[in-house]
């Protein structure tokens, strides 16, 4: 084979090659990264429901550490979990599944289940049958018998005093305690709460009785979606009636964290959402705080500290962190988004979204692929056609050269001049 025709092989090879090479790098991210919180690739921050569960379901913490990330807070309770409602993402978790006793909290899938099935200005007048069964040693509202209440003075005492009175009136007027328990059974199995086993209404220590962070932390996210549930979670006193009279009396939430009492500061933009406490199940708590323009639920279950505002302060201390770390925090998991049904209005979950962050920046991205692709190409073929054309120069000048060469190469010899 000629020397042109070897010249030609080696540069088209090697032009095919550099154009492979541009071919396959991908186009460059936007902004941040790389493969961080502001990871640009579309569906970057995507978990799919077995991925996000499997996260959660092992035990001990659950977190990703950064250089950029604080570390996290010492943390004492034996469950707790961490979640950006607006995204669903878990910052960071532990023991998410383990079943626990909820006390009081459980409150909140009771409120799920009931608040929707009564109008607010309804009025009801206690009896005795509705008072029946509450267990010695519950929280009480306050309740009278043959007292008419609002529908909204029971709830204020379910949020505010945790009152099992409240309780036992409103599963009464729902048909009744044991059509309640399986009604939240139910309201449980649609929103996704598989570690809850619920054998008592108002969250009182009772055999086979448990839940989860993760369960609770589905409970909170969905009661905030409804208006009514977020205003009682968030009250801080009410009159009980509401609307007055001789027999009304001040009640204030038991939230310490929220009103700020028995030496708890409040804390800076909580909005609720509930607290409990039992022999058996210790301390518990899911609370929601905002600031600006997002929103932290922190559930937290039995803390061992021994101190007596461990489960504030605990909660405190992870807010203060999840404030400082979700900007560039890792998800560990994804709550499934919530959303309306169609018949009943009461929120259900959806498929797991992907975490919207910096939108723009990834639609662009997405929208801008084809013409990306389109543009590497143009580029992959301009390097093919210049390294090729002067590949054929740079044979064709070799050519010549040689055939010059041969012509005088006597003479070249003789004057004893070194070949380059």
């Amino acid at each position: 084979m000629s020397s042109v025709s070897w010249a030609s092989v080696r540069v088209v090879t090697a032009a095919t090659v550099c154009a492979a090479i541009l071919w396959a790098v991908p186009s460059p991210a936007v902004a941040d990264g790389p493969h961080g919180i502001d990871d640009l690739r579309p569906a970057a921050h995507t978990a799919e429901p077995a991925e996000a569960e499997s996260r959660l379901d092992g035990r001990g913490v659950r977190f990703r550490p950064r250089p950029d990330v604080p570390e996290l807070p010492e943390v004492t309770a034996l469950s707790w979990m961490v979640t950006d409602l607006a995204s669903g993402k878990v910052l960071a978790a532990k023991d998410a599944h383990r079943p626990l006793p909820p006390a009081s909290t459980l409150k909140t899938l009771f409120a799920l289940t009931v608040l929707p099935k009564f109008s607010q200005g309804e009025v009801h007048t206690v009896s005795l049958a509705d008072l029946a069964g509450i267990e010695s040693g519950s929280s009480l509202a306050g309740l009278r018998e043959d007292m008419p209440y609002q529908v909204a003075d029971l709830w204020h005492g379910v949020f505010l005093s945790s009152g099992s009175d409240a309780v036992h009136t409103l599963a009464s007027m729902n048909g009744g305690w044991r059509k309640t328990i399986d009604d939240m059974r139910e309201t449980a199995r649609r929103l996704g709460a598989r570690d809850t086993r619920v054998a008592s209404a108002d969250g009182f220590d009772t055999p086979g009785q448990v839940s989860s962070a993760y369960d609770l932390t589905l409970f909170g996210q969905a009661g905030l979606t409804n208006a009514d549930f977020a205003h009682f979670a968030s009250t801080k006193r009410a009159q009980l009636p509401q609307d007055g009279g001789p027999d009304s009396f001040t009640i204030q939430n038991t939230n310490r964290l929220l009103v700020g009492s028995h030496g708890v500061r409040p804390y800076d933009g909580l909005i609720g959402v509930k607290n409990g406490y039992t022999t058996h199940a210790g301390n518990t708590l899911i609370a929601a705080a905002r600031r600006d323009g997002r929103t932290l639920l922190v559930t937290l279950m039995n803390p061992r500290s021994g101190g007596r505002n461990a489960v504030y302060e605990e909660t405190r201390a992870l807010l203060d962190w999840g404030f400082d770390a979700a900007p560039r925090a890792e998800a560990v998991g994804v709550l499934p988004a919530m959303e309306p049904d169609e018949v009943t209005g009461e929120p259900r979950p959806v498929a797991h979204r992907p975490v919207p962050l910096h939108t723009a920046g990834i639609a662009a991205e997405t929208a801008g692929a084809p013409f990306t692709r389109y543009w590497w190409f143009l580029s992959a073929a301009g390097a093919v056609g210049v390294i090729g054309a002067a590949g054929l120069g740079t044979a064709l000048w070799r050519r010549r050269r040689t055939a010059r060469a041969s012509a005088g190469g006597e003479s070249e010899s003789g004057s004893g001049a070194g070949s380059a």
